[in-house]
């Protein structure tokens, strides 16, 4: 499940996207960074309440792990929007940038930057298209998956860089299962075209909503991998809010090597 980064750190890399050499990706486990206590310790959460600096250092080592000229954040909000990094965010020598904009994915055709979203539960969704050299991360809670953010992003690229969907790789990583996406008050927070994702025991499949949504989208099933890791079930190696509301953020991370 888990292997080594390149400084301690530990991640998830799927077969799909392992296949490319010119990119990196990962999805990283809490393990291998410098936050105490419930946040130990690859804690890259800015809004829970850990030490700037702590966090500070472990978005570094996640960038060192990949071997990233820079490593590119947005303001999350759960909502749909999609920033779209075709030229250098600026020119500062600092290897992370974390931009005021408010959305939940980022994509890029730049070689050396890598697009990071922050989850705990949330699922970590990285895509690229090998054709155009195009990479993208979402972070699609279930507000986002309803909002069909996976398929904005695929739709930011073929706007922005040409992308073919048909061509595309995409892996949706470890975060909330269907085995603990319990929803009490689902007849109020999900529409009902939604439901035929949920089991007798009001839990939703949302790796199954991305995948059908992904395809929807014209990826071809056979390009999509997915983890099939739940957080709420390994609080051991991810952060996850369901098992302790005092959870950190752990990275989904992909970009292309830098050149």
């Amino acid at each position: 499940m888990l292997e080594p980064g390149n400084n301690g750190t530990l991640l998830v890399r799927t077969p799909g996207l392992s296949r490319f050499n010119e990119i990196g990706h990962g999805f990283f486990s809490r393990h291998g960074g410098v936050s105490q206590g419930e946040l130990a310790s690859l804690n890259i959460g800015t809004a829970v309440n850990d030490d700037p600096d702590l966090v500070r250092e472990n978005r570094l080592a996640i960038a060192k792990a990949m071997g990233a000229d820079r490593l590119a954040f947005v303001k999350q909000v759960h909502g749909k929007e999609v920033v779209v990094l075709d030229s250098a965010p600026d020119k500062s020598p600092d290897p992370l940038w974390q931009t005021n904009l408010e959305a939940d994915a980022i994509v890029t055709n730049l070689p050396g930057v890598f697009c990071a979203v922050a989850v705990a539960d949330c699922q970590p969704i990285l895509l690229y298209d090998p054709e155009k050299k195009a990479v993208g991360a979402v972070h699609s809670g279930w507000r986002g998956s309803l909002q069909n953010i996976a398929a904005h992003a695929v739709d930011a690229m073929v706007r922005a860089f040409g992308c073919n969907p048909a061509g595309m790789v995409a892996a949706i990583g470890p975060s909330l299962g269907a085995c603990c996406a319990e929803f009490i008050h689902y007849r109020t927070e999900i529409p009902e075209n939604f439901w035929k994702y949920k089991d007798e025991k009001d839990h939703f499949d949302f790796w199954a909503l991305t995948r059908d949504q992904l395809t929807a989208a014209g990826l071809e099933s056979q390009n999509i991998d997915c983890a099939n890791i739940c957080t709420k079930c390994t609080p051991e190696h991810f952060f996850s809010y369901r098992a302790s509301r005092a959870a950190g953020r752990f990275a989904g991370v992909i970009g292309l090597k830098p050149a």
